[in-house]
């Protein structure tokens, strides 16, 4: 349902903040030869964001994952060093 999405909106000196999530959902059943089965569902929720409402305007504000940007940098920092370290390894080699 819509709830599962969007939180229950607050008021506070005329503005209201209308809370938003991200929802995903999954699941999935098999069983074998011998008769034997099984099934499960999982579902995850993390915050995507606030409809914030002024005067009759609505803006949208997303949630920043401070996690998820952290370890994103460290990524793109591993991939950079690996690169940079190849590049230097290839021309040692040439010379």
């Amino acid at each position: 349902t819509v709830k599962r999405v969007y939180g229950e909106p607050y008021q506070l000196d005329g503005v209201t903040v209308i809370p938003a999530a991200v929802v995903i959902g999954g699941g999935g059943a098999g069983g074998d030869t011998e008769g034997n089965g099984g099934g499960g569902f999982g579902l995850s929720a993390r915050p995507a964001g606030a409809w914030v409402i002024k005067d009759g305007d609505a803006t949208w504000r997303p949630a920043i994952d401070v996690n998820r940007a952290i370890l994103m940098g460290q990524l793109v920092a591993i991939v950079m060093f690996l690169s940079v370290r190849s590049i230097f390894k290839a021309w040692a080699r040439r010379r």
